[in-house]
């Protein structure tokens, strides 16, 4: 499993939106700037994000990207499936299995371990929302290891 750049800045872009006033606006322009990312790629990832129906742009004077939720309501697993395709990719799935040669496929005794692998971090990413990312990157939680339920 690996994130890429795209997942990482979109999470970013994402918790930096999650610390203004639902739902108020930011320019692509305020973003990078503040994170210190291309204006384009910014871009990029908010159009990505506005496919999977977590963020919409506005034109005009008071246009912007904003969230189309709240914070608390958007989860890591949609935010990564939105920019990754999924949260882990398991090759023995039918529609990967088709680009691959897998010469012991109905002997695979590996496959239930991927399959549980991704429904365990499906339901670890379900559980985190946005809000709590934004706090812990963003803000000053105290303890920075998300779900580790105060211990470290």
């Amino acid at each position: 499993m690996r994130f890429t750049t795209k997942t990482e800045y979109g999470v970013i872009c994402l918790a930096h939106m999650a610390k203004k006033a639902w739902p108020d606006s930011i320019t692509v322009k305020e973003i990078a700037e503040h994170e210190g990312f291309s204006t384009a790629f910014t871009e990029k990832i908010l159009q990505g994000l506005r496919r999977a129906g977590i963020v919409v742009s506005q034109q005009g004077n008071k246009g912007g990207w904003m969230l189309t939720r709240p914070p608390e309501d958007i989860n890591l697993k949609e935010i990564v499936e939105a920019l990754e395709g999924s949260t882990f990719e398991v090759f023995c799935a039918p529609k990967r299995r088709k680009n691959i040669v897998c010469k012991h496929f109905s002997l695979c005794k590996l496959k239930p371990i991927w399959y549980q692998t991704q429904k365990t971090l499906d339901n670890f990413y379900e559980k985190i929302t946005l809000e709590m990312i934004a706090e812990n990157i963003m803000g000053s939680a105290p303890d920075p290891v998300i779900g580790a339920g105060g211990k470290t």
